[in-house]
């Protein structure tokens, strides 16, 4: 019987394609010897759903007009979007190893002019939301032909950039507007409540005029569809804010600032990708 799959068919669907995307991330960072796994392995099952379950796109064309938009706020974790790209075939398998080498079009943070199926040049932390507003003002003159979605990064989220554009689409309301926030609650230097605590984060958003949606665990699919299924049924601009684990899938990894800029060995590699594949 054909039909609109179920939630819980498309979870099956897409597991496998998260613990691939994990796989990939390990293996181009290791290859690279330098790069940030804690927060590209917390938004995998963000990016997964987003890529292969909620954004309208044309397999092989990056510039379609009426594709909806994907900005990556937090740069830094674009590896899991180039995993999603190689699962997607827009990108080879192999390429992935060329991760931060020199001429390569997999930089450390997206180059829009390089590779084409990202949006926006981002990693310069607090801009994205900007670039993404922008853009969802766009479409709203354009006849409203796209959405377009925007994900941040919690220690970012501490950057005033992100509240002047806060309060921009509060003010304009573009209903086609969805941000998901990867809360996995560490950064750089350590637990983002104690280097600046962004609490209480459901309430601040929603008095600046968003719908907001706590997404209780962020690396659990079936509550990722859900939370994105409803923002498609309109009423934005959208704040959904999912709580993940940094370096989720990895034991040693999770929960760890030390893993949010660091290379593992490859016996740290090897290690990861056991548990990944036990696991995924």
């Amino acid at each position: 019987m054909s039909g609109t799959p179920t939630r819980i068919e498309e979870v099956a669907r897409l597991k496998p394609i998260v613990r691939k995307m994990r796989e990939h991330v390990i293996r181009m960072i290791t290859a690279a010897g330098s790069g940030h796994p804690g927060g590209s392995l917390s938004a995998a099952e963000i990016v997964a759903t987003l890529f292969f379950h909620t954004l309208r796109r044309r397999p092989g064309d990056p510039t379609w007009a009426d594709r909806d938009r994907f900005v990556i706020s937090k740069g830094h974790g674009v590896p899991i979007v180039y995993a999603a790209l190689a699962e997607a075939g827009e990108l080879p398998v192999e390429e992935l190893a060329s991760l931060r080498k020199l001429g390569s079009r997999l930089q450390g943070h997206p180059d829009r002019v390089l590779l084409p199926w990202v949006e926006a040049a981002t990693g310069s932390l607090g801009q994205g939301l900007s670039l993404a507003l922008g853009m969802a003002l766009a479409s709203r003159l354009d006849g409203d032909r796209y959405r377009v979605f925007c994900l941040l990064g919690d220690g970012e989220t501490q950057a005033g950039q992100v509240w002047e554009a806060a309060m921009a689409a509060g003010k304009y309301q573009p209903a086609n507007l969805v941000v998901i926030l990867d809360y996995n609650k560490v950064q750089l230097d350590g637990p983002v409540h104690e280097i600046m605590d962004l609490e209480p984060l459901a309430e601040k958003w929603r008095s600046f005029n968003w719908k907001v949606r706590e997404i209780a665990d962020g690396n659990d699919l079936g509550l990722v569809i859900e939370a994105l299924d409803e923002s498609g049924r309109g009423g934005g601009p959208w704040m959904l804010i999912a709580h993940t684990v940094k370096g989720k899938g990895v034991s040693f990894m999770e929960g760890k600032a030390a893993w949010h800029g660091k290379a593992p060995t490859p016996e740290e590699a090897k290690r990861a990708l056991e548990e990944i594949a036990a696991h995924g």
